[in-house]
């Protein structure tokens, strides 16, 4: 795993192991940043469900101003840390040791890019993203990592689904408030 582009490009990060570690493969994570790669710079991104960072840092690389990282997982947390000491973007963190969805609930920040990995096959995108919505800013996208056998609709909250990519075994899907352009 490592970062694609930007100024920590090739940087080598640390992952986790174990079978419920899903790193984003480089092919989705290049496609994800592809899509908003005009946009990205000078954001505020929320990385939910962190797990080893790398979307957030990806998107700090590519000129974010700062990333939230949050994740309920303490050993997930210190290789967010340690990756983000290795790229040098500390002082562009913050990084938070709680349930994404309390986390959700508690903020009243507002994001420009919410990236969401959350564990599969568990329902966590259709109670969370609704909640979101009150996060995001009015210009903001939310950015899915799921299962491809779940269908997200086409309408949450005042979200609207902007366009769905299948990759192998995972949907990439993009979030976007009602009535703005992608």
């Amino acid at each position: 795993m490592r970062v694609i582009t930007g100024i920590a490009k090739g940087k080598r990060l640390e992952t986790l192991e174990g079978l419920d570690i899903r790193p984003t493969t480089d092919r989705v994570k290049e496609a994800i940043f592809s899509s908003i790669q005009f946009d990205i710079f000078d954001s505020d991104v929320l990385d939910l469900f962190a797990g080893t960072g790398q979307l957030g840092i990806e998107a700090i690389s590519r000129g974010a101003k700062s990333a939230v990282f949050v994740d309920n997982s303490r050993r997930s947390l210190e290789i967010v840390k340690k990756n983000l000491e290795s790229t040098n973007f500390t002082s562009k963190s913050t990084v938070i040791n709680m349930d994404s969805i309390d986390y959700a609930h508690t903020t009243d920040k507002r994001f420009d890019f919410i990236f969401l990995d959350p564990p599969y096959n568990k329902g966590v995108l259709i109670e969370i993203l609704p909640i979101l919505a009150n996060n995001l800013t009015s210009e903001g996208k939310i950015i899915c990592e799921y299962e491809k056998n779940l269908d997200l609709p086409e309408k949450i909250s005042n979200l609207r689904l902007k366009k769905t990519q299948k990759y192998g075994k995972i949907k990439i899907s993009v979030y976007c408030n009602e009535g703005k352009d992608e």
